[in-house]
């Protein structure tokens, strides 16, 4: 999974990178030639310590995210961010931060603070980018057209009436993902990556004063944008970023004396960004490796089997499947057999979150 963080200057994108990747990225120090800070970050999943307990592995591995902190404040069709669109819409969600902190130390490019504004003028940026492309796709629809007999213009006018439906959208003030499209307009676009039909995760970025008030914001900014595709979380990554930076048990401490929940946000902004890509993780267990793999949710047996190997898939026989709240009862898949809690599944069965599988398969 990848996901890339943009928002308005001085918003804390780099503070949030900071935070989720445990890094040191130098805070407010672009240039117009700057690169994107990335970085990788394993995803917490408490079921691969537990399975680990159990197994007692020689490898454990956790499921993992790509983090991309995009070195600009704009997207427009000029200036420095417009080299990095075309690298935008090929990113699994977007994870915007709006500035919602006052700070007298840092100087607002406008003024006072404002995360609406910022907020909706960066999403019109991304509007106008999908504008820009969908209107040089209807210029060549047109041109095409042009040496096509009229009776054989139907799928050319099909496609040409859905980039101007869509282009409707936009000149509406809307992002795409907000746009109905049914199965036949899916396929249609299917060679396309339009910025805003990506799945996006607004943050929130809060000042430490205003860290009792963290569910109010969060539920204000979820009401106001909210809808499918988006998901709105609310935290201060300069606090979370120090947290990432201290011992774990001072860490818990500390949040502790901040009144904060021993839980991490970033843990539930992971969760979400899951939820918003229609995600889940299955398991394997054993004594030479505990995994999480992240599957799409509702995949069948074959296709969780593929994300482990393609061999898995195409000569998929049956799969072994434990639930894993099971396992982790009995204590050993000995006596999870024994208890006749081990399940045999075949190539029809959706493969449910935390599942436990074991594919037997023959090439």
């Amino acid at each position: 999974m990848e996901l890339g963080i943009i928002g308005a200057a001085r918003s804390g994108k780099t503070s949030l990178f900071n935070a989720v990747t445990r890094g040191s990225a130098a805070i407010g120090a672009y240039s117009s030639t700057s690169e994107p800070n990335l970085g990788v970050v394993r995803v917490p999943d408490a079921r691969v310590d537990a399975l680990s307990a159990i197994f007692q592995p020689k490898k454990v591995t956790y499921a993992e995210i790509r983090w991309v902190d995009y070195p600009v404040a704009g997207f427009g069709p000029e200036g420095p961010g417009a080299r990095f669109v075309a690298d935008l819409a090929q990113l699994d969600a977007l994870v915007h931060v709006v500035r919602a902190f006052e700070d007298p130390a840092v100087a607002h490019a406008e003024g006072s603070v404002d995360p609406h504004r910022d907020l909706e003028a960066l999403e019109m940026e991304l509007q106008f980018s999908d504008l820009a492309l969908i209107e040089r796709r209807i210029e060549r629809i047109s041109s095409e057209m042009r040496s096509v007999k009229a009776g054989e213009r139907g799928e050319l006018e099909r496609h040409q009436q859905l980039m101007e439906r869509m282009q409707a959208h936009l000149e509406g003030g809307q992002g795409l993902r907000s746009l109905q499209l049914n199965e036949a307009d899916e396929r249609e676009l299917r060679n396309y990556r339009f910025v805003t039909r990506i799945p996006e995760l607004l943050i929130i970025n809060i000042g430490e004063g205003q860290l009792a008030d963290t569910a109010s914001i969060e539920a204000e900014f979820s009401e106001r944008y909210g809808a499918e595709g988006v998901a709105v979380a609310a935290l201060c990554a300069k606090v979370e970023a120090e947290l990432t930076a201290m011992d774990p048990e001072d860490a818990i401490e500390f949040r502790s004396e901040l009144g904060l929940d021993e839980e991490s946000p970033l843990d539930r902004a992971i969760g979400l960004a899951y939820d918003l890509l229609g995600l889940q993780s299955f398991l394997t267990a054993g004594e030479d490796e505990c995994r999480a793999w992240p599957v799409a949710k509702g995949a069948t047996a074959p296709e969780a089997a593929g994300k482990i190997h393609t061999d898995l898939e195409r000569g998929f026989i049956r799969a072994e499947v434990a639930g894993y709240a099971d396992l982790v009862d009995a204590g050993s898949m000995a006596e999870l057999k024994k208890r006749g809690q081990l399940r045999t599944e075949g190539k029809s069965y959706v493969v449910q979150d935390g599942d436990v599988l074991n594919i037997l398969f023959n090439v």
